[in-house]
């Protein structure tokens, strides 16, 4: 009985242990397995959504806008504009595409030389964008822009993006004026003046009269998209499209581009 005894409880210990080490494993290699399955549906479900949400832009383009287009900045990386432009098995729905430039009276875009140079390359229509700095003289801003940006053959009217407050709104509308009147005169361009829906709202509905607008409203089309001005309409900054691993802003214009 006592060998019987000795031979049996180590065999009982033995099996206990393994069951155990079973139980640790077994649930340890399931969630790795449900991990790699996860992050392989992401990915392969991320790319669909970007080559789904490219062609539905081609019968998404809202009543009254003729052309779909982008701007981007160094924000987007480095973008692949072979895929983005021709890899797609169709004729790419972007007609056109607005670079940022400059910013202030000394910030250049770390991605506007390449970005400018291969949309040049590829005869994309393009235009150049100056991040405007309401609280700083607006004369030196001209200056910095045409620095940078050099007026060519397929380019889209110069942009003044105004999107943060002065020291009043008169001030601001003062400094907008110096800087978009200087550089009409200087490039023979009418600048477009891209803005919130809020800003237009609030600051511009009776002002500049002679300019064309370009309106950021992401929630709804608004009513002023009627307004005679209102050039350009960016209707969401969540794009997702082939050639960009950020999001895109997406915008649709009343020109037609071709």
């Amino acid at each position: 009985m006592v060998k019987k005894k000795r031979s049996t409880i180590p065999g009982r210990k033995k099996s206990k242990a393994m069951r155990s080490k079973g139980s640790i494993l077994n649930p340890l290699m399931f969630a790795i397995f449900l991990i790699t399955l996860a992050l392989f549906a992401y990915y392969y479900y991320k790319r669909d959504v970007k080559i789904i949400s490219t062609k539905e832009l081609l019968v998404t383009i809202p009543e009254g806008f003729e052309s779909f287009g982008i701007d981007i900045s160094h924000h987007q990386g480095k973008i692949d504009w072979e895929e983005l432009m021709i890899a797609q098995g169709f004729d790419s729905v972007v007609r056109f595409v607005y670079c940022k430039a400059t910013e202030g009276a000394s910030f250049i875009d770390s991605r506007w030389e390449e970005n400018r140079t291969t949309l040049n390359e590829m005869n994309i229509p393009n235009g150049a964008y100056h991040f405007f700095s309401p609280k700083s003289p607006p004369r030196p801003q001209v200056d910095h822009f045409l620095s940078v940006w050099k007026k060519g053959d397929i380019d889209l009217p110069p942009v003044l993006d105004v999107e943060s407050e002065g020291f009043s709104d008169n001030d601001l509308k003062a400094k907008m004026k110096i800087w978009l009147e200087e550089v009409e005169k200087q490039t023979g361009m009418r600048p477009v003046i891209y803005t919130s829906l809020h800003f237009f709202e609030t600051k511009f509905t009776n002002d500049f009269n002679d300019y064309k607008f370009w309106i950021a409203a992401y929630s709804r089309k608004p009513a002023c998209i009627e307004d005679g001005r209102v050039i350009h309409w960016q209707y969401s900054d969540a794009g997702q499209l082939p050639g960009i691993d950020e999001l895109v802003d997406l915008n649709v214009s009343k020109v037609s581009y071709q």
